[in-house]
């Protein structure tokens, strides 16, 4: 049998392995756990002494948890299976999440400068328990340090853009609660207390840094944007290596999964079985070497 053109193409989107799928969900709600007691801490401590920049870190992991939520609810609604309206599945749940949480560290911190400058500019700053703080914020960074780690570990894993977002918060508290825990030492030293909001205007200006990186790393995929210019080519060599006749070659991401399609020319005279059984070497090997991969594959003759 001949034929003019024809179209293969994976019929549903792959589905993580069991313990994968566990694990994302395990460390989401190890974040969450770890962000509610430090927001605890932090804010009696924050009260107690006074100090300004304690209290903005407090409000840095009152987002950093709500960040936790989100990314734990998007991890487990992105891996449902396609269905009707969303027949090319829910991956993108997680780029949502990821631009949520970018714009929630962005408004955390203006209110961080906002709170800062007033108290840079108006009333008189008396700090107590200074060293109490500078004790809280070390603790607070060597917790973050390691549930990061092992949110960073999952999310490279599973390819998560929620869980590396969330990740990122976390990452970002570690290098904030040591800024302010070195500002706090400073005080207690020069018993200079202006440098508490000056430091925590600091720690802000961090955050919207911050916040821009992860928020053009989450809306980026909403728009349908193609792989990195690395791994087009990496693709392009595996293709090259099959002896694949291809062009029209097209890479989209959305969330954790991942998406190809392109044309092929195969001899005019192969009978349709044995274009389909090339189209699933094909796509056999490409699946073998991405994870989460949905391959189309449009045949023409040659």
């Amino acid at each position: 049998m001949r034929y003019g053109s024809i179209i293969r193409s994976g019929c549903s989107l792959p589905k993580y392995p069991e313990n994968l799928m566990n694990a994302k969900v395990s460390i989401a709600r190890l974040s969450i756990l770890s962000n509610t007691l430090l927001i605890i801490m932090k804010l009696a401590v924050g009260l107690i002494s006074g100090s300004v920049s304690i209290i903005s870190e407090a409000i840095h992991s009152s987002m950093d948890l709500i960040a936790a939520i989100i990314a734990f609810i998007s991890v487990k609604v992105s891996d449902n299976p396609p269905d009707s309206r969303h027949p090319y599945g829910h991956g993108k749940v997680e780029n949502i999440s990821g631009v949520i949480e970018a714009m929630l560290i962005f408004v955390a911190a203006i209110w961080i400068i906002f709170e800062a400058a007033k108290k840079l500019f108006g009333e008189k700053i008396e700090l107590e328990s200074i060293a109490l703080g500078s004790v809280v914020m070390i603790v607070s960074a060597i917790v973050n340090i390691i549930v990061s780690r092992r949110l960073y570990k999952v999310a490279h894993a599973t390819n998560s853009v929620a869980l590396e977002a969330d990740a990122l918060h976390l990452k970002t508290d570690v290098y904030t609660s040591l800024g302010v825990a070195v500002g706090l030492i400073l005080i207690m030293v020069t018993e200079i207390n202006w440098l508490d909001p000056v430091v925590a205007i600091l720690v802000a200006i961090f955050i919207i840094r911050e916040s821009y990186h992860l928020l053009k790393r989450a809306y980026t995929p909403l728009l349908d944007t193609a792989w990195g210019d690395d791994e087009i080519e990496e693709l392009e060599k595996t293709l090259n290596r099959l002896e694949v006749r291809y062009h029209n070659l097209r890479t989209r991401l959305a969330g954790n999964y991942r998406f190809i399609d392109l044309h092929i020319q195969i001899p005019e005279d192969v009978s349709v079985g044995s274009a389909h059984q090339y189209c699933d070497k094909i796509e056999n090997e490409l699946t073998g070497i991405y994870e989460n991969l949905n391959v189309t594959i449009h045949v023409e003759p040659s």
